[in-house]
């Protein structure tokens, strides 16, 4: 287990750290701890950060049997920590609170960094280090705040579960889809508080305001295919039509020239005529018109220039990995491509291949999904928990102003979907706001704006005790 006394100090500025409240200080030390352990979901261990996060619960005072590091036998790298912090209503009160934040993270290799990716450093204004955004920042708020209420003697009248899982990035089955199917009673909740939501930002550099806050309340849903030509090959210095790659390239690039319908949902929809209302004139109107009519192109053709609007739009699929052939000198026996797609919540995979064979046009294709059995597609996109939305929006406009708390679907994927589809209504939501696209989130140099960190344990500290009522000792 890594101890405390191991993990690279943080970079501070002098004036940020006097100012801070024992409360900020412990949660800037845990986010410091988390990042500072490899927990890439390639070679890095979710169970070292597990087991600091479980030893800083047991000295704070919590049963051991209420703190579990649990892990499929199959890979004892990739635990998952299961914290229930105890409320007054008993078996018999209202059904608990889940708060989930993952501990993997996508790959980052140092040559590629400016600074160590696995040491959290203050650097103007921002946090910098693999997993600040995705998804440390809310694992070391939640871990923060809870260690917080049992200091305080705080008792909510519900039950609080915290959840830090692995494999969300990717791999292996040992995070939030293998507690579901193993112990699902430890994480059973009326609905879970997630990442996928947030705040954004408008303005340059620092000179920022906050535009509008999110809840995730839907998203759309991963999906690889497999496309496959096979022939008999032959010598290349006799060619024939039927050359496999050449099959597979043609229909790639009718596959790159289609655009899916619009597909909107109560989410998206709701997204769109809220973000109406703080959108610049051009936009705001082709997002009004989008809402009373999905069929209108042109106006979905104006929302389809930002990538972001034209992805929340739709499915989308697009060629991520291309492979043929086996020698120099020898016409192709086979062509693959990995094409990847996100769907929306109210399609399916099976619909979604369909209409891929209808527009790559070719037998010789063939399709196959290459993760058909991990993913799990929600049969309806649920409204916000009323209370959910009722706390958030209070808490953000006394905190923000009159900003508008809109739903939000997320075009990537998180683990909501096996939450979601075992019946655990799960919904984004942080209060850490940041530019569209500025956190680098997967890419070189990861950050958070440190006062949005700041910002956001602030505001999920409210909003859960707001949730979960209760009293202090």
């Amino acid at each position: 287990m890594l101890s405390i006394a191991t993990i690279p100090l943080l970079v501070i500025s002098p004036s940020r750290s006097e100012s801070q409240t024992p409360h900020e200080k412990l949660a800037r030390e845990v986010y410091a701890e988390l990042v500072g352990i490899n927990t890439m979901d390639s070679v890095g261990s979710t169970t070292r950060a597990a087991q600091a996060m479980a030893k800083r619960f047991i000295a704070a005072g919590f049963p051991t049997e209420d703190v579990q590091v649990l892990t499929n036998p199959a890979d004892t790298s990739k635990a998952n920590l299961v914290v229930r912090y105890r409320g007054s209503g008993g078996a018999n009160g209202p059904k608990p609170i889940l708060l989930l934040a993952h501990l993997d993270v996508v790959a980052a290799l140092r040559s590629d960094w400016s600074r160590d990716p696995f040491q959290l450093q203050e650097d103007n204004g921002f946090f910098y280090g693999r997993g600040t955004s995705d998804d440390k920042a809310m694992g070391a708020i939640f871990v923060a705040n809870l260690l917080t209420y049992k200091a305080e003697g705080w008792k909510p009248n519900r039950d609080l579960i915290l959840a830090l899982t692995a494999a969300e990035e990717g791999g292996a089955n040992n995070g939030v889809e293998w507690l579901i199917a193993n112990r699902k009673s430890l994480i059973d909740a009326a609905y879970a508080i997630n990442e996928g939501g947030g705040g954004t930002l408008t303005g340059t550099g620092m000179n920022v305001k906050p535009l509008f806050n999110s809840i995730q309340a839907a998203e759309k849903v991963p999906e690889n295919f497999t496309l496959t030509v096979r022939n008999s090959g032959g010598h290349s210095s006799v060619p024939r039509p039927d050359n496999a790659i050449y099959s597979l390239a043609n229909g790639l690039v009718r596959l790159g020239r289609f655009t899916f319908p619009v597909a909107l949902n109560p989410v998206s929809r709701g997204f769109f005529e809220q973000t109406a209302k703080v959108e610049r004139p051009e936009i705001a109107a082709a997002m009004r018109a989008i809402v009373a009519n999905p069929a209108d192109s042109s106006a979905a053709a104006t929302l389809s220039r930002d990538p972001r609007y034209a992805s929340m739009l739709r499915t989308t699929c697009v060629a991520t990995r291309l492979a043929g052939g086996h020698a120099n000198n020898a016409l192709p026996q086979t062509a693959t491509a990995n094409v990847n797609c996100r769907i929306v919540p109210t399609s399916s995979a099976a619909e979604t291949q369909a209409t891929l064979e209808r527009i790559v046009a070719d037998t010789s294709i063939k399709f196959s999904f290459a993760e058909a059995v991990r993913e799990r597609f929600p049969t309806s996109s649920r409204a916000i928990e009323p209370e959910l939305l009722a706390a958030a929006t209070e808490l953000t406009r006394s905190k923000w102003g009159d900003i508008p708390v809109i739903p939000v679907m997320s075009t990537g994927a998180t683990d909501g979907r096996f939450l979601r589809a075992a019946g655990i209504p799960t919904y984004g939501v942080s209060g850490i706001f940041s530019l569209p696209g500025e956190t680098n989130a997967h890419g070189r140099d990861e950050k958070l704006r440190t006062k949005s960190f700041y910002d956001g344990l602030d505001f999920l500290d409210k909003l859960v005790r707001r949730l979960a009522g209760g009293h202090a000792h």
